[in-house]
């Protein structure tokens, strides 16, 4: 990734469907996480170690916009982001349940390294264009995740709203908006491959041996 990367907000529940097959309550806010910026890594065709004898990790796939400018209360969200891509929200979901019944954050289940590979970025064309399409993602060869953002809970204007006014938004900061339902494990070997309409836009193959 050659853009300066700052902060890596993530939302969590953001699809109703997704909330549900979890088993967890629909918020009635958006439920903000952090990922370190040395969670993202590059989803160009590379090979992806993650972590060895820690439990199932699952794929989210999600919707990342990058923000371009100071955000200023009023701003719309189409002014305020230059670009986005698609990424995966990498959880170790073992460590997240327990970490869930200590009532612990969720940093070690979700912002170990490799934890948010990223598409290359591609033009953002505003909220109303970006619903016009579905983004996949395809474990290999077979579609596995479908989303829209039109069946997001909160908007991508709310969700820059809430962050902004509670955290902070600047230049450089990244927000991965939610995954839509069909979460699942990843195996040695498995290729994932994520498109935005009809266009490929990056894969990787995976692979365990990431020591923690």
């Amino acid at each position: 990734m050659n853009r300066l990367i700052q902060n890596v907000y993530c939302v969590g529940r953001n699809y109703r469907l997704h909330a549900e097959e979890l088993g967890n309550e629909v918020p009635s806010e958006p439920m903000i996480f952090m990922k370190p910026s040395h969670a993202i890594v590059a989803m160009d065709g590379n090979t992806l170690y993650l972590p060895e004898g820690r439990g199932e990790i699952h794929y989210e796939t999600e919707l990342v916009l990058r923000i371009a400018r100071p955000y200023e209360p009023g701003i719309s969200v189409d002014d305020l982001v230059d670009v986005m891509a698609f990424g995966i929200d990498f959880t170790l979901r073992e460590v997240q349940s327990e970490l869930k019944k200590k009532g612990h954050p969720w940093t070690a289940a979700k912002g170990f390294r490799n934890s948010a590979p990223m598409t290359p970025y591609i033009a953002f064309p505003g909220s109303s264009q970006t619903a016009a399409e579905d983004f996949t993602l395809s474990k290999n060869g077979e579609i596995v995740q479908r989303g829209n953002i039109n069946n997001m809970i909160f908007s991508l204007q709310s969700i820059v709203d809430f962050i902004a006014e509670r955290y902070g938004l600047d230049e450089g900061d990244h927000i991965f908006t939610g995954t839509p339902e069909g979460v699942g494990p990843v195996f040695a070997g498995d290729k994932l491959e994520i498109a935005y309409g009809t266009r490929e836009l990056g894969s990787c193959s995976i692979q365990y041996g990431l020591s923690l």
